[in-house]
């Protein structure tokens, strides 16, 4: 399994990252440009211009995490565990 939760980032750093982005929601609720939220929450001024586009479209749940990107998994929470408990034993 190359990423098996989104592309390499698991369920702590993808809750960590909607944390920053709703934080960065209120610092633009607060008028704080974005040049001033991306120092604070030390992140990129791109993610911060980025992010204040998104939420002048459509305010803080726009900022929302949509969950980790493509397709669904093939093989459910059991089936993986299974898995993993199968190549656990070894050859």
């Amino acid at each position: 399994m190359r990423y098996g939760d989104g592309g390499g980032v698991d369920q702590v750093e993808r809750a960590r990252r909607e944390l920053v982005r709703q934080q960065a929601a209120e610092l633009f609720e607060a008028d704080v440009s974005a040049v001033e939220v991306a120092q604070q929450l030390e992140v990129s001024t791109k993610s911060a211009y980025q992010w204040r586009r998104v939420w002048v479209a459509g305010g803080a749940q726009a900022l929302a995490s949509r969950g980790a990107s493509g397709p669904d998994p093939k093989l459910s929470d059991d089936q993986l565990a299974r898995l993993r408990a199968r190549l656990d034993q070894g050859p």
